[in-house]
């Protein structure tokens, strides 16, 4: 199966977020499954993943090589249309906390739409005017959400 060529993600300095939308060639149940289930998210998005349970208020790890552990709250979920996770993830710090520090962190929320032989993916990542360089952090995020969104569609596109 060939990849669908996506647009890269998209800063707005004056609203603080970072967005990205791609296509990819796979049912909106299989994209949901690789957003919400610890067992793929690990698969295209850092090296570790784990959620004690897929509802809101429920709370997880993600790991990344390099970066650290990122603890991760779910803010909001409805599947299998959207769900957003809150982080501290303040790349410019450089260090993470142990919990979600809801007045420092940000959200990122994917919201699917079913297409004919596909589905849209849109993630937005808002409130980096909470963190400690808000332009460093849109720009490092911008750059991490086109490679990590190029890796999630490889990863369901291939079959997994």
């Amino acid at each position: 199966m060939t990849m669908t060529a996506n647009q890269a993600s998209v800063v707005d300095a004056g609203e603080f977020t970072v967005r990205r939308t791609i296509t990819i060639a796979a049912p909106i149940e299989k994209v949901w499954a690789a957003i919400t289930e610890a067992e793929h998210i690990a698969r295209w998005f850092g090296q570790t993943a784990v959620l004690d349970e897929v509802a809101v208020g429920a709370g997880g790890v993600f790991s990344f090589e390099g970066y650290g552990a990122f603890p991760v709250l779910i803010e909001e979920l409805d599947p299998p249309r959207m769900i957003a996770y809150r982080w501290s993830n303040d790349d410019a710090r450089g260090t993470q906390p142990a919990e979600v520090d809801p007045d420092h962190s940000t959200v990122f929320r994917f919201t699917l739409e079913a297409l004919d032989g596909g589905t849209r993916l849109t993630v937005v990542e808002t409130g980096f005017d909470t963190t400690s360089d808000p332009a460093f952090n849109m720009e490092s995020h911008r750059q991490g959400w086109d490679s990590e969104l190029d890796e999630l569609a490889a990863y369901v596109e291939g079959g997994s």
